[in-house]
């Protein structure tokens, strides 16, 4: 297995709230190896985007360690973090949102390339805009659009050349897709993976959408109420998915075949509250499989074959 380029160990992000301690991200561990993508899914709520801002430190993370290249992120001070920067960005999920709208495409790009001090001669940062714009497919003519000038697909190739503007090797991609068309989707996914290959990028690639997750990574890992529940490669999570709640969630994936039966896992009960969770399985009030002990001991994240990890007291084969 190739080197990991990123390792989380028991990181946790809680928020305290007028009734109490908001568990966002509760105790993670994973690992992303260099090259690869890490699809990180689950419903809306659970802490995935949480978790994507915790590993670059925009968000302060309560414990854990984040490792990237064998450095502990959260142990740098401000000059060292920004140094750092430069390695990991982020593409976010709403591309006219994360835009300036007061700036053209080309101050947009430029802003990473400035604000790091890249460039003291003008001609030099402007051969570099125009040799993003052409890497993730921009016209030259698009220089002095606005955001509002543009479509979906051509306000994320924007955010998508900010993030490569300072060469990092790792991204995390917060839903990069979720706001586009369908036909948008595609390009955009492809651009990703033509990139990972030209440039040897890692990925930790969040998303509730399952259909997507399988088109773009190498592993999946399933988030539910701020805990990782199972983590595989994916072809063995569509293959044998162990935990029930990844069941339910592959089940809901639409089939290409109209006419294919699929036997839908419908979950009953409420989602349980994160803030102060009671012990026990999170997910034992919407378990078809639960038993006493899930209502008050709590699963351990195992290895249940070779590279699959599962949080769950049964074994769900």
């Amino acid at each position: 297995m190739a080197e990991a380029l990123l390792s989380v160990r028991h990181a946790k992000k809680y928020f305290q709230t007028k009734n109490g301690l908001l568990h966002a991200v509760d105790d993670v561990s994973l690992d992303i190896q260099k090259g690869t993508t890490l699809g990180l899914v689950g419903e809306s709520g659970c802490g995935k985007s949480t978790f994507g801002r915790v590993v670059l430190r925009l968000l302060e993370a309560t414990g854990g360690e984040i490792l990237f290249d064998g450095v502990d992120i959260r142990k740098l001070n401000k000059k060292e973090l920004r140094k750092m920067r430069n390695r990991l960005q982020i593409v976010f999920q709403d591309p006219y949102a994360s835009l300036d709208g007061r700036k053209s495409v080309f101050e947009s790009i430029a802003e990473p390339l400035i604000v790091q001090k890249v460039f003291a001669d003008r001609l030099a940062l402007e051969d570099r805009v125009y040799e993003l714009m052409e890497t993730v497919g921009l016209a030259e003519r698009l220089a002095n659009a606005y955001p509002h000038e543009l479509d979906g697909g051509r306000r994320q190739r924007v955010g998508i050349a900010r993030a490569l503007a300072l060469n990092p090797e790792f991204l995390v991609l917060d839903e990069p897709v979720s706001a586009l068309d369908v036909s948008i989707q595609a390009q955009i996914l492809n651009l990703l993976q033509e990139l990972q290959r030209k440039m040897g990028l890692t990925y930790l690639f969040i998303s509730h959408d399952l259909s997507v997750v399988k088109h773009i990574s190498d592993r999946i890992a399933v988030m539910y109420l701020g805990k990782i529940v199972e983590l595989a490669d994916y072809r063995e999570i569509f293959k044998r998915p162990f935990h029930p709640y990844t069941q339910a969630l592959l089940s809901a994936v639409p089939l290409p075949d109209i006419e294919t039966e699929k036997n839908r896992i419908l979950l009953e009960g409420d989602v349980p509250s994160p803030i102060d969770p009671k012990p026990g399985c999170r997910f034992a009030g919407r378990c078809r499989f639960c038993t006493e002990a899930c209502r008050s001991e709590e699963p351990v994240f195992r290895e249940i074959s070779k590279g699959h990890f599962c949080r769950c007291l049964l074994d769900c084969r």
